[in-house]
């Protein structure tokens, strides 16, 4: 995958359990990412204002696979890189791919659904971003947010 915003910490690996996989194929399917990552990040001991951040890029990648991508899945885990932890959530699906990647990157680009974030929101919302798109596979994207 290529990285794409900032990068907050190196690599990664998993702790603290195994990582968490969860269809998302209906609406209330984002509501339940929103909640499982909300609880990932208490476990990561994120604050308040980090928790939130994350919630909310997962909330606007969640609602992106299950429209854009026709559905797909998310694997959600805590991480630790050695100095300090973090979750990660992994959203993929099996959809058309993402046509233009520099135009739905663009700041302030959104199709019209959703938060209005679009990708360069929830982008900046995370420490680390990367996304693969393409017609033969479908999307990947990857963000992980770092407790402070």
């Amino acid at each position: 995958m290529g990285g794409l915003g900032p990068q907050g910490g190196g690599a990664a690996s998993s702790s603290a359990g195994s990582p968490q996989r969860h269809a998302i194929v209906v609406e209330s399917d984002v509501v339940r990412v929103r909640q499982v990552v909300r609880s990932a990040a208490v476990a990561a001991r994120l604050s308040l204002v980090d928790q939130t951040k994350m919630v909310t890029a997962a909330s606007e990648l969640a609602r992106n696979t299950l429209v854009y991508g026709g559905g797909g899945a998310v694997t959600i885990d805590i991480v630790d890189n050695g100095r300090r932890r973090g979750v990660r959530a992994v959203f993929t699906d099996s959809g058309p791919g993402i046509a233009d990647l520099d135009l739905a990157l663009t700041d302030g680009w959104t199709s019209g659904s959703g938060l209005g974030l679009g990708l360069s929101g929830s982008r900046r919302l995370v420490d680390e971003f990367e996304l693969e798109s393409s017609p033969e596979t479908g999307t990947t994207v990857r963000v992980v947010k770092w407790s402070r």
